[in-house]
């Protein structure tokens, strides 16, 4: 009896051990499909905050992404035509084809893989918003990724780093379509600066990308997952998961190693996507088709010009030359180059033309400035829009030294600024200008200010606050920078209007908080939390107080 007793009891252990396994399992999975979610809304509210263009919207089933603003502007996609095979040499005409038959990664069977397969296959509205994104660069990224002898599962890369994305930019301060930092980007040789930035140039980064995943490849001995892994979370990461897994005497592969959940997405996002377009016919997905051939063809200008005048030579708009040149920050190229323009294939050689009957000097809008007292290169610079070097270089000065009644030459932007839509400056004003909350505070960045304390301040989200401003919150702030708040409730000493600045006041003999407060229209209790104060302690003559107010109404 006691026997019978201890096996039914083992039985129902073991039962209850199965059925916590099943519910451990499922329970496994839902949560793997919430982080999911979880990352798609971190990526749709980060990826491209310059722009804080609405990528996503919530849905019954999660999040799903939606219309994106540069993407009526870049190239269409014709219908492909009925291919007229040769019966001894069939010709390839969808590049979506060309790729699948070159892919080689072994994709296991798991459930890291299996629920990411399982997103993108519920939302195809996405992926063939993506592969519209991807249209006009596709074919440029797969000759490059040939060339380089790379496996074309790289090809889709660009969809999980930034949904071919070209302005995307991401809480890590990462740029691009491939998402670059800007130390990756200098270390292989992605020029940045106040006209350019190579890190969203999509031909350039795909060739520094190439080099950077033939770097981590070797730095792996081969292992392409590692390599993977590491370029999104760092080769010294990934390495030190792999030095620690085998001091344990672990397995080393990339499915055993201790990395953050985002490495541990990404690799599998991946793998699912070559998997889908390998498999695509057995699991009824649809990739929207792209020509087998060149859209784009990039051509030398050789010098700056104003990309006004660039556009109106191709035939486009200035917003449709942009999105396919998305590295120019400004309204021109950089004077120190690259000059290349990436046009489309059919208004290569018209520009080529004009631009051979057009001389050097008429490629940018010509102001002559006479010099007055309080002028200063920078001054200039600010007001043209322009750069302290270039009024050197075309002024031929050394130094900062100008004189009042000296003209200097200032290269002008040809068109009202608001007409380059998609430069960085009218990136950054339509994204401040987008309504977040029911009022809009201004503040002026001071010597000492952190986007962690203007959070406190404001309490605001420091994410929140840090894409309202096309920023990241690990950007630096610059004094005189103008930062823009969005709040639900604004204070007494708030208008919705209001000019937020930060000053440093140094209590006098007989100062109060009282008096302070009413000197600049602020609160006693305000004046505390900013100073980790109390009213209950005295003022001490010379200390320093922060005091953040509304020079509106002071």
């Amino acid at each position: 009896m006691k026997k019978l007793l201890l096996t039914f009891s083992a039985g129902l252990l073991l039962q209850g051990c199965q059925t916590t396994s099943l519910w451990s399992e499922t329970q496994q999975q839902k949560a793997e499909e919430q982080n999911i979610a979880a990352d798609v809304r971190a990526e749709c509210s980060s990826v491209h905050p310059a722009e804080e263009a609405e990528l996503c919207r919530s849905g019954q089933e999660g999040v799903i992404p939606v219309k994106h603003p540069v993407d009526e502007l870049l190239a269409p996609i014709d219908p492909l035509p009925e291919a007229k095979q040769d019966e001894t040499e069939p010709k390839v005409t969808d590049l979506w084809q060309r790729i699948r038959s070159q892919l080689a990664f072994e994709v296991p069977d798991n459930r890291r893989v299996n629920v990411q397969r399982n997103w993108y296959l519920k939302h195809p509205e996405y992926m063939e918003r993506v592969s519209k994104r991807a249209a006009p660069f596709l074919y440029l990224i797969v000759e490059e990724l040939e060339a380089a002898g790379m496996p074309l599962e790289l090809t889709l890369l660009p969809i999980v780093e930034s949904a071919f994305d070209p302005f995307a930019y991401s809480h890590g301060r990462a740029a691009g379509m491939w998402q670059f930092i800007p130390g990756t980007g200098k270390r292989f040789g992605l020029r940045q600066s106040w006209w350019y930035d190579g890190r969203r140039d999509v031909l350039a980064s795909t060739r520094a990308a190439i080099k950077y995943m033939q770097y981590l490849h070797d730095f792996f001995d081969g292992n392409w997952l590692h390599a993977l892994a590491s370029y999104n979370s760092g080769e010294g990461r990934v390495r030190n998961a792999i030095r620690k897994n085998r001091r344990l005497g672990k397995p080393t592969d990339f499915w055993s190693l201790e990395l953050p959940r985002e490495t541990r997405a990404y690799v599998p996002k991946l793998l699912a996507l070559a998997d889908i377009l390998k498999n695509s016919e057995a699991l009824g997905a649809k990739w929207l088709p792209i020509k087998n051939e060149p859209v784009t063809q990039p051509v030398n200008v050789g010098s700056q010009i104003d990309l006004a005048l660039a556009a109106e030579m191709a035939g486009l708009s200035v917003e449709e030359l942009h999105a396919l040149n998305p590295g120019y920050n400004r309204w021109a190229t950089d004077p120190k180059g690259p000059h290349t323009l990436l046009l489309p294939i059919d208004k290569a050689e018209p520009f080529e033309l004009a631009l051979t009957e057009m001389e050097d000097r008429e490629r940018l809008n010509w102001v002559r400035h006479k010099v007055e007292s309080g002028d200063s290169l920078l001054k200039l610079a600010k007001e043209y829009h322009t750069s302290v070097d270039v009024i050197r270089q075309v002024n031929d000065i050394r130094g900062n030294i100008i004189r009042a009644g000296d003209h200097l030459m200032v290269p002008v932007a040809l068109k009202a600024l608001d007409s380059y839509s998609l430069s960085k400056d009218q990136r950054l004003a339509s994204t401040q200008s987008r309504r977040r909350a029911e009022h809009k505070l201004t503040h002026r960045v001071q010597s000492g200010d952190t986007l962690w304390e203007l959070s406190m301040e404001y309490d605001v989200n420091v994410r929140k606050l840090a894409s309202w401003n096309g920023m990241a919150p690990t950007d630096p702030l610059m004094p005189g920078q103008k930062l823009v708040i969005w709040v639900d409730k604004v204070s007494e000493q708030q208008s919705s209007d209001a000019i937020m600045r930060t000053v440093t006041y140094r209590v006098r003999n007989g100062d109060s908080l009282a008096r302070i407060a009413n000197r600049f229209n602020v609160s006693i209790s305000d004046i505390e939390k900013w100073n980790q104060i109390s009213r209950k302690n005295y003022l001490q003559p010379g200390q320093r107080l922060k005091l953040h107010i509304d020079v509106t109404r002071t």
